[in-house]
């Protein structure tokens, strides 16, 4: 998952809608027992706590992602990110903060800016974003650099499903090339859309699949998916 270097992760699931939004997620990383030689040591339970807010000048979204190992807390990794939208228009300027730490070193600091571009349908059961941004990671042997990212969102059969993600593809150099992808789809089962079940039971069941080339010092296209629970505060 998106928890082990410096990275541009925009989940905009609940950004998307346009209202206030925040939940909590748990997954259960099943990297070790697909990659067990190079990613023995990978942690198998992340936490990810995310929130949406907007207001008349546009919206603020953040989320804060930990990992755990037998030992306690092995890392934490959050980003900032503000949508400013002054106009009509489906254009907004976007501004971010990315940062965190591990045992035994922390993550450059990364200040992203760069044009939004959003489209929602009329009912907001799908829609995506556009995103093309500066990139500089402070510290770094090549700090100036690009960074373009995609999200998208769709709500089928009556909203008891969803699928939602993102895809980064940046430029950074490091050991294994110059350019790094990432992306993480999501796939949730919407328990409180089931006939019987209490509409404010707000807990989703599924998965994400961590898909990446050069990301996390490795070398190279890794897939790892994720067993995931997710309850919406709101």
């Amino acid at each position: 998952m998106k928890r082990i270097t410096t990275t541009f992760l925009l989940v905009l699931l609940v950004a998307t809608t346009f209202v206030e939004a925040q939940n909590i997620q748990l997954h259960y990383d099943l990297g070790r027992s697909l990659y067990n030689k190079d990613l023995k040591g990978r942690p198998l339970l992340t936490s990810t706590v995310e929130d949406f807010h907007p207001d008349k000048w546009g919206s603020t979204f953040f989320f804060v992602d930990m990992d755990y190992t037998s030992e306690g807390v092995a890392s934490a990794y959050w980003e900032i990110v503000r949508e400013l939208k002054f106009w009509k228009g489906p254009f907004s300027a976007h501004v971010e903060y990315n940062g965190g730490l591990a045992k035994g070193f922390s993550y450059n600091n990364a200040y992203l800016l760069g044009p939004t571009y959003t489209y929602n349908n009329a009912s907001f059961t799908k829609g995506f974003t556009l995103t093309a941004m500066y990139k500089y990671i402070q510290k770094h042997s090549s700090p100036n650099n690009f960074q373009l990212t995609g999200t998208w969102y769709t709500h089928f059969n009556k909203g008891k499903f969803s699928f939602c993600g993102f895809a980064d593809w940046w430029r950074e150099e490091t050991q294994h090339g110059k350019t790094i992808f990432l992306s993480e789809p999501q796939f949730w089962v919407n328990l409180n859309k089931f006939k019987g079940v209490d509409e404010k039971f707000n807990l989703s069941f599924g998965s994400e699949v961590e898909l990446s080339n050069n990301f996390g010092g490795r070398d190279g296209f890794y897939v790892i998916p994720t067993l995931a629970l997710k309850w919406t505060l709101n």
